[in-house]
């Protein structure tokens, strides 16, 4: 994050109460909380303030391109590793009124009008609330590549997925769930280009819906991310808990391997900055590259490791020879299930691998210059489709049927086991971390600020307050998975329950009714922010059906593909309810709050 007193015009940061722009007022960044949800606030109102920043933040980056000169090596090195303390311009509105110029799309002169440049709100100035919003504005498009990266890669479930499947249907699901997932994400930045601005930043996932379609659907979105911030958070102690069991040869309880990763996750937890997040994804993205490589050599040149397969999945799976399938495997030949269901099973981690839509809206909000975004996605999704197919494909051909999730828990070489367990859990704790700020930052936005006027995270308050949450969301997350020591099973179902949701359905609903309410303006209508009204030709029902006919091919396939979405995670709910009911059915040796280990 970068200084925000380099942002302030008259020093120090604009957030705290302190500061002289407030004078004795509630702190701007709470001012922001409240103005952000504030339901009074139009759908139109935001498009206006929307286009606005996106005209400044254009000239903004013209002039930070201009200062930072050319790129050189021990440049970019330089601002990787800083701390983001670079002064940045403050830039006056270029505009507010016409077109933006911006080649985003955001040029519909229909909803500018003339304004005040010198408007307050809550008693703060245009500028105050400019310097506010923009001190948390510092990631470039490589960080977000970065923190993309870290937030979906996930190739050591692939080689099961594959197992579960067959080759010809895991490479199908894979690459139309991958260019789902793509799709997801422009809608998304779509969405955020157009509605986000100074006045009205975007914080979180559930403020597109808050939009869009209102209130009640910005709690619905946050109650389930909340959950599945939780269930990640969860999910990945139990993957390096079992890498620490598998270090310790069993040596070491269960239930004490999950402490000891919960225990490092509360340190390394209280970082409460993406920016500082930045070189650390970087570093996990090139550690998991090597551990796939490592991966690959070994399963080249050892065989599987039998002993972990039978403990999880029953002595159906002992030591044999190793079968693969062209197409879905027949009874009793894949772990995850018999038929369809084992199908199901190897789809929903799938779903699972692709997760990580939830947070783009985090990133976006922390970018100087939104408009690149879409450079970290696209380089990010496809380096992401080339690693899950090569590693996939490559893995399930040396051990069939054996392939184990998280595969480098499959490699019998102990050595080469203990070797990756050690980087898995060095960049397991990187991505924990990173799921567990935004979603004590989502609590702690949407619930401590909102409802019981805690303090910003800026102020020392916040800040003793911010130590506090860190401990006691991971000892949450560590009853969790304690109590469901099912690693496939679990992470499937999550999968099925919420990261579909987050990555497939709910970008296509949010896409469906943002589309129609944007071209359901008429160049009649005309957005007066002096006394924040919009002169509508129509309302209700009439004005949605002719915003749909506008695009009615685009916002047609969006329905359908919503549809769609929730028939797959119904589905996956099914299937993964099936393995979790067979495991503790007897089928593996690992018990709720137990000390033997899965693995």
């Amino acid at each position: 994050m970068s200084n925000p007193a380099g942002l302030a015009l008259e020093g120090g940061d604009p957030r705290e109460p302190g500061h002289a722009v407030t004078q004795g007022q509630d702190p701007v960044e709470r001012q922001m909380v409240h103005a952000t949800h504030d339901p009074s606030v139009t759908f139109e109102e935001y498009m206006y303030y929307g286009a606005i920043t996106r005209a400044e933040e254009k000239v903004a980056n013209e002039r930070y391109i201009a200062a930072a000169g050319p790129k050189t090596w021990k440049g970019v090195l330089k601002e990787r590793f800083s701390k983001g303390q670079r002064d940045q311009p403050v830039i006056d509105s270029p505009t507010e009124t016409g077109s933006t110029g911006e080649k985003t799309g955001l040029d519909d002169e229909k909803t500018m009008v003339p304004g005040n440049g010198n408007r307050t709100l809550g008693g703060v100035t245009d500028s105050e609330w400019k310097n506010a919003s923009r001190a948390v504005r510092t990631a470039g498009w490589t960080s977000a590549f970065y923190l993309i990266t870290t937030d979906i890669l996930g190739p050591f479930s692939v080689p099961w997925a594959f197992a579960q499947m067959g080759y010809g249907p895991g490479i199908a699901l894979y690459t139309v769930f991958g260019g789902l997932a793509m799709y997801s994400g422009f809608q998304l930045w779509k969405v955020f280009m157009f509605m986000d601005s100074d006045r009205y930043p975007m914080k979180s996932y559930a403020d597109c819906f808050f939009r869009v379609y209102g209130k009640w659907a910005r709690h619905a979105v946050n109650i389930l991310q909340a959950i599945q911030l939780l269930f990640t958070v969860s999910i990945l102690i139990l993957s390096n808990g079992q890498s620490i069991s598998q270090i310790s040869k069993g040596s070491i309880c269960f239930i004490a391997c999950l402490v000891i990763f919960m225990a490092a996750g509360m340190v390394v937890g209280q970082i409460r900055t993406l920016q500082r997040f930045g070189w650390l994804a970087n570093f996990a993205v090139w550690v998991n590259v090597l551990i796939l490589f490592i991966c690959m050599g070994v399963v080249a040149n050892s065989p599987p490791n039998y002993a972990t397969v039978q403990a999880s999945y029953g002595d159906a799976f002992g030591p044999g020879p190793i079968h693969r399938y062209a197409g879905t495997p027949p009874s009793g030949a894949a772990t995850g299930g018999d038929g369809f269901t084992g199908s199901l099973n190897g789809l929903n981690q799938a779903v699972y691998s692709y997760g990580g839509a939830m947070l783009f809206i985090s990133f976006l909000s922390e970018m100087r210059h939104p408009w690149d975004f879409w450079k970290g996605i696209l380089c990010a999704d496809i380096f992401i489709y080339v690693c899950y197919l090569f590693f996939g494909l490559f893995v399930y051909s040396y051990q069939g049927q054996y392939a184990y999730n998280p595969v480098m828990q499959g490699l019998s070489p102990y050595n080469w086991q203990t070797a990756t367990n050690i980087m898995n859990i060095v960049t397991g704790l990187i991505a924990a971390c990173l799921y567990g700020n935004i979603g004590i930052k989502v609590a702690y936005v949407e619930v401590f600020q909102e409802l019981f006027n805690a303090p910003p995270l800026t102020t020392k308050a916040g800040k003793l307050l911010w130590v506090a949450l860190v401990p006691a969301y991971w000892a949450l997350a560590w009853v969790v998975c304690a109590a469901i020591p099912q690693f496939s099973y679990i992470s499937g179902l999550v999968g099925a329950v919420c990261i579909l949701q987050f990555t497939y359905t709910f970008p296509a609903i949010l896409a469906f009714g943002f589309q129609i309410q944007k071209d359901a303006m008429t160049s009649e209508e005309i957005f007066d922010p002096a006394t924040k009204q919009y002169n509508y030709v129509d309302r209700g029902v009439k004005r949605w059906v002719r915003g749909f006919m506008v695009k009615w091919h685009l916002n047609t396939f969006n329905f359908i593909y919503f549809l769609g979405a929730l028939t797959t995670a119904a589905l996956g709910i099914y299937s993964s309810a099936l393995g979790l009911k067979s495991a503790f059915g007897g089928a593996s040796v690992a018990t709720s709050f137990g000390c033997a280990t899965p693995v």
